[in-house]
């Protein structure tokens, strides 16, 4: 117990980060507090309180966390950041850090998420949180060693190094080796190097054009992460609580599928609309074309023109053909084209006997 004093008087209060450490305490107690709560108030414990509603209003703990930011950020500006306010403001703040971080998801997607997938974005921010204050609590240097005049620029180096070989890890969608980096240099280094997960940007960055290297990124994701992905989720279900399967009559999963449907019916219309100017197109051309072979049927009889070689198609004069064209790219642009004439569903082909009619499929919007 002595030396822990020793070690606490010497590192934190003879270096000026009491306050920092306090606030760091006040996070971590009020995450796992709160997080305590919850959980009781989930499993329906008799001698739990349970939660704040009054006049059937249900309060966040959000809203108590932004009480304790605002108490203790004001307060240390109000003190001029004197002793010994400067320590109970620090407690303060890192209380409401943990609460407000702890609903991060409900912050950032507006909706009450706090038991859903989509929930587990708060404890990725809390943990983000811890540890970004235990890295300023240790100090500007890894693993806690002092520079000295010989081994300054050598540390700046292995600093700067582990820096941007912690970026580019986040990069690669690997968040825990990047954070755990951050600690400890090494480990970063080793994720920097090693393949990129396939849902990374970095992926979609740098794998576009190189099929291999992201074949074998989706063999060990396929092999690896998610081994990971399942120790990282028995974690999370340990020290948030396991999130809530949402059944099929729930209103969120209503939501979700009449937004879904409602994707899948604009892109039918607009592929139906598409495939109705082609066919409008090609049904013009061919009513064009014919127009353009009707005045120049020769003595063969019956559209057909007598030679050599049999009968043969009726050419097409060079200005219909362009027109055709022109009709073609109009389309493929995507640009609407109106038509005097609608096709009826019985076009006549220029190119077989006037008597022979073809069925065109019509589509039905």
């Amino acid at each position: 117990m002595t030396t822990l004093l020793d070690g606490y008087r010497e590192h934190i209060v003879a270096t000026h980060k009491q306050p920092l450490f306090l606030l760091l305490v006040g996070f971590i107690t009020s995450f796992v507090f709160i997080r305590f709560s919850v959980r009781m108030i989930r499993a329906k414990v008799r001698w739990w309180p349970g939660n704040v509603t009054p006049g059937g209003l249900h309060i966040h703990h959000m809203v108590f966390g932004l009480g304790f930011l605002l108490a203790g950020g004001i307060g240390v500006f109000a003190t001029y950041g004197g002793r010994p306010w400067i320590d109970v403001f620090g407690l303060l703040f890192g209380i409401g850090c943990g609460l407000v971080l702890d609903e991060f998801a409900l912050i950032l997607h507006l909706d009450d998420v706090y038991w859903s997938e989509q929930g587990r974005k708060s404890v990725d921010a809390v943990i983000f949180g811890i540890l970004f204050t235990g890295l300023l609590l240790i100090g500007y240097v890894p693993l806690g060693a002092e520079p000295s005049g010989e081994t300054r620029w050598g540390l700046v180096t292995v600093i700067s190094v582990n820096a941007v070989a912690m970026v580019v890890t986040l990069l690669k969608g690997k968040m825990w080796t990047g954070l755990l980096g951050i600690m400890v240099p090494g480990i970063s280094w080793v994720g920097a190097v090693r393949l990129a997960r396939p849902s990374s940007p970095w992926a979609r960055w740098r794998y576009a054009t190189r099929p291999r290297r992201r074949a074998r990124a989706l063999r060990r994701e396929r092999r690896l992460h998610r081994r990971a992905d399942v120790a990282r989720t028995w974690l999370f279900d340990l020290i948030a609580g396991a999130p809530d399967k949402v059944p099929a009559n729930h209103p969120a999963a209503h939501r979700v599928a009449e937004r879904m449907a409602a994707r899948a019916t604009a892109h039918l219309d607009a592929h139906a609309a598409r495939a109705l100017a082609r066919r409008s197109a090609r049904l013009a051309d061919r009513r064009s074309a014919a127009a353009a072979g009707a005045g120049a049927v020769p003595a063969g009889g019956h559209g057909y023109p007598a030679g050599p070689a049999g009968p043969t198609a009726v050419g097409r004069e060079p200005g219909a053909k362009g027109q055709a064209q022109q009709r073609r790219r109009t389309v493929r642009a995507g640009r609407s084209r109106s038509y005097a004439a609608r096709p009826t569903g019985l076009e006549p082909r220029p190119d077989r006997h006037p008597h022979l009619r073809t069925h065109t499929r019509r589509i039905r919007r």
